[in-house]
């Protein structure tokens, strides 16, 4: 059985805690954290306070690289692969690749034929979302953080103006 989740659009890169939700509005998990620099880091927890997954910044020149945890166990390494006309990804140990319409929130995560998560866009009557269409549910968390990395980089190319985007400041929405 697939499930959704839904964050809000505008919510990933922005100076705001960051809430994911299900299908009927529940929030399931709270993201936050800064990026921008080595060792800089996301987490997100479980609405009970139970950290259930975090990414953490562990290269900034020569291609970033993210380690990926499922609580406190390192399950795998984030890297850029390609940027031709589709973006390509791959996570190390976990044996993913993420390919791809990144720029437009449309792409696939995969474990060879095998899909692990599908991301989209979806109007809701609350406004823009991104749509995490997840195939096991023990696999959304380290989903949800691959897509806060790619969101990431994909703001970092568009705002490119010497800041750095910071998230878990502010209040949540």
């Amino acid at each position: 059985m697939v499930s959704e989740f839904f964050i809000q659009e505008q919510q990933l890169s922005n100076i705001t805690r960051t809430l994911v939700k299900d299908e009927d509005g529940k929030s399931l998990y709270l993201l936050v954290g800064r990026w921008g620099t080595r060792g800089d880091a996301l987490s997100l927890y479980a609405m009970s306070g139970e950290l259930v997954a975090s990414i953490k910044q562990t290269s900034f020149m020569f291609g970033s690289r993210f380690e990926l945890y499922k609580g406190f166990k390192k399950v795998g390494v984030l890297r850029k692969i390609l940027n031709l006309n589709a973006d390509f990804y791959y996570i190390q140990h976990l044996h993913w690749t993420v390919s791809g319409d990144i720029k437009n929130h449309h792409y696939s995560i995969y474990q060879m034929n095998h899909k692990i998560m599908e991301m989209s866009k979806a109007t809701l009557f609350t406004g823009d979302y991104f749509n995490l269409n997840v195939v096991d549910d023990d696999d959304a968390p380290l989903c949800i953080c691959i897509a806060a990395v790619l969101d990431y980089w994909l703001y970092n190319k568009k705002k490119n103006n010497g800041r750095k985007p910071i998230m878990g400041l502010g209040t949540c929405q």
